[in-house]
């Protein structure tokens, strides 16, 4: 296989180059055969790569873009108005084969609207979907949809389902359980497209459907996949991230309230710290465009370094998988 190369738009995000810059040049010590792209102003970039030694420049270059977009801005707007922008210009380097994948932090709606203009959806696929692993009692689940698509028809979520379990296949579960969230687990429980899409995913054989899981089976680790809306998904996400931070938090004020429960805390320390790089969302940040004819991740806005070099890990990861093709293999079997 060739080296991979991956375009980044080195200007999105709420920290922008400052943060991304540092993380590129990190990940390119971690994968001695990653190359990338770097997309944005190059002179900002050049003076943040001026900060750091012994850079390896041969399998660093940068690629000029004069526009960036905010994190405020319409996807419309973005699409029309700026076509220098370092968004777009990392997109057109997947679309022309410059890249293998592209990574950004910036603004998520103008993102999947560029992404979808640029690099089209696979055959079969409506829309694609946002998808990421949250952490369970029993390792980990892919969750889709995360913010992309507001509104589901049942059509939807059966192909989200389908690009899901190929995604948790490509990436080493093998024949992944995959599931509906919902109120509730019975059958007369939850709404009508998610009903419909229930009865679509039982009569797709090649699928290992459970049925529907809840909240608290997600995290139970009940299924490999589990499909929903975009609201309902983002909204999961959110919640995760901010539980994951507060639990963090309320245990470190609880073992600095007093002598006692700081000896205790002494003790727990590593398995505190094991406890704490487990749910840190930094960890786990990267979201996938999933139905795309290209490889496209998200990187959290407000994440950083670290955060950043693991949304590089995912394009890797689904670079060596070759997913985008694997999927389209097969799409056709397994779309109605």
């Amino acid at each position: 296989m060739s080296a991979p190369v991956i375009a980044i738009d080195a200007m999105g995000g709420d920290f922008g180059p400052h943060c991304i810059v540092p993380a590129c040049l990190d990940s390119l010590a971690e994968h001695p055969s990653l190359q990338l792209i770097l997309v944005g102003q190059p002179s900002v970039i050049e003076a943040l790569i001026a900060e750091h030694s012994a850079v390896d420049r041969s399998r660093l270059r940068i690629h000029p873009a004069s526009e960036i977009v905010t994190m405020d801005e319409r996807p419309a707007q973005v699409l029309r108005g700026k076509p220098d922008s370092s968004m777009r210009q990392a997109l057109e380097l997947v679309r022309r084969g410059e890249a293998q994948a592209c990574v950004s932090a910036g603004n998520t709606g103008a993102l999947m609207a560029l992404s979808r203009h640029l690099l089209k959806t696979l055959p079969g696929i409506d829309r694609p979907a946002m998808v990421t692993a949250i952490p369970t009692a029993r390792g980990s689940c892919h969750l889709l949809d995360l913010g992309a698509n507001i509104d589901c028809s049942a059509e939807h979520l059966y192909q989200f389902a389908v690009m899901g379990a190929v995604a948790a296949e490509a990436l080493g579960i093998v024949r992944p359980r995959v599931a509906l969230l919902n109120v509730g687990t019975e059958e007369i429980k939850g709404s009508q497209q998610v009903k419909l899409a229930a009865s679509l995913l039982q009569q797709a054989r090649e699928l290992n459907y459970v049925g529907f899981v809840e909240g608290d089976g997600l995290y139970r680790g009940e299924a490999d996949v589990v499909v929903c809306d975009g609201f309902v998904g983002n909204v999961v996400l959110k919640a995760s991230e901010g539980l994951a931070a507060l639990i963090v938090a309320r245990l470190e004020a609880l073992f600095h309230s007093g002598v006692g429960p700081r000896l205790v805390g002494l003790l727990a320390l590593p398995l505190l710290r094991r406890l704490q790089d487990d749910l840190r969302p930094a960890r786990h940040n990267g979201a996938s465009f999933l139905g795309l004819q290209g490889i496209v991740v998200k990187s959290h806005g407000g994440a950083g370094p670290e955060g950043f070099r693991s949304a590089i890990r995912r394009a890797l990861a689904e670079i060596r998988e070759n997913l985008p093709q694997r999927l389209h293999g097969r799409l056709e079997h397994l779309l109605l």
